[in-house]
């Protein structure tokens, strides 16, 4: 399935329905008072985040959607027919734009959430809502309102608790089949990540979390070289960033500085999220060359990151990194829940 991140697309809600301006016709009432009822009002568009959907391919073939409107009201004060509501399916991740204004309507985060982003007009009231002491046979009725139209911008933007950022081939996509059900392309040339993946990585029964393989970037990816920035969008999300760097690459230092420069370039916060370090295809270099290379490895990097040597093909130090992403994860999502605003 393709993965599809951006689409735009047309939405209207319905009119609603015109008043209606009745009287009663019954024998031995000659002078019946007024029935209309009424107008049914205009159905309105409604996106609803879907955990079964993950993408927004859906709503790439089919770009327009246009609600019913409602139906006049009628004799008797009976109203008319609602229009019927649209309700579409998004990914959770799912952000709403206005495409002319570029205002941020509303995102979708959740299974369940709901985000109407256009509201049907309402039923005109019949010539019944306007009888009064001094008006016993009002002729007149309101049209009902009516509906609105815009173009709006859905982006997805992926909701995983590890993100995985390197230059192409570095290791990710192995790292992810190795540690979940995930089967990304994985071939010996650059960019064989063409869009993101998500994998589950289980602790345990109970322990689990979800991990991005985002498509490699290379320098100048936030100004679209390479696959471009549309897909360091997705690192936003992340509680945690996993910098996968291979010991095959010659300048170690270089590629951590080039790697967060990029992230940098796209968005300054993304530097504030914490992160790690994976040195990934360890299995390549003899044990001794390993050894020396953990020894300096501070020589590349800074004090402070955390550094952890992995081989996804061989399966050599996936528990710790694992275990240490958790740990990430969880005091993410402690401090998230202490800044939270109380109910």
């Amino acid at each position: 399935m393709k993965f599809v991140d951006y689409v735009t697309v047309t939405v209207r809600s319905g009119s609603g329905g015109a008043g209606a301006v009745t009287f009663r016709r019954e024998k031995f009432e000659p002078r019946g008072g007024p029935s209309g009822g009424d107008g049914g009002a205009g159905g309105s568009v409604i996106l609803e985040a879907d955990p079964n959907l993950y993408t927004l391919l859906d709503l790439r073939y089919n770009r327009h959607h246009y609600a019913e409107s409602g139906e006049p009201g009628q004799s008797n004060n009976r109203q008319g027919k609602s229009g019927e509501d649209i309700v579409l399916g998004v990914p959770p991740g799912t952000v709403v734009t206005d495409s002319n204004t570029d205002e941020v309507i509303g995102e979708l985060r959740e299974e369940g959430d709901r985000l109407t982003v256009v509201q049907g007009g309402r039923g005109g009231r019949g010539n019944t809502f306007f009888k009064s002491a001094t008006n016993q046979a009002p002729r007149k009725a309101q049209p009902g309102e009516p509906g609105e139209e815009r173009e709006i911008t859905l982006q997805l933007k992926l909701l995983a608790d590890v993100g995985l950022v390197g230059k192409p081939n570095a290791g990710k996509s192995t790292l992810v089949s190795a540690l979940s059900a995930a089967k990304p392309k994985i071939a010996d040339y650059p960019f064989t990540t063409m869009e993101p993946a998500l994998g589950v990585v289980y602790l345990d029964d109970y322990k689990s979390f979800v991990m991005a393989d985002i498509p490699g970037i290379i320098e100048g990816a936030h100004e679209g070289k390479g696959l471009g920035h549309q897909f360091l969008q997705h690192i936003e999300r992340n509680a945690v960033l996993l910098l996968v760097i291979p010991v095959t690459d010659k300048d170690l230092q270089g590629t951590y500085e080039t790697l967060l420069h990029e992230l940098a370039a796209y968005d300054r916060t993304l530097l504030d999220k914490p992160r790690m370090i994976a040195l990934s295809k360890i299995d390549v270099l003899p044990a001794e060359e390993q050894s020396i290379l953990m020894d300096t490895v501070r020589d590349y990097f800074p004090k402070e990151e955390t550094v952890l040597p992995i081989s996804a093909v061989a399966r050599k130090g996936l528990t710790p990194l694992v275990g240490r992403l958790w740990e990430a994860i969880q005091a993410n999502r402690e401090a998230e829940a202490a800044a939270a605003p109380s109910s």
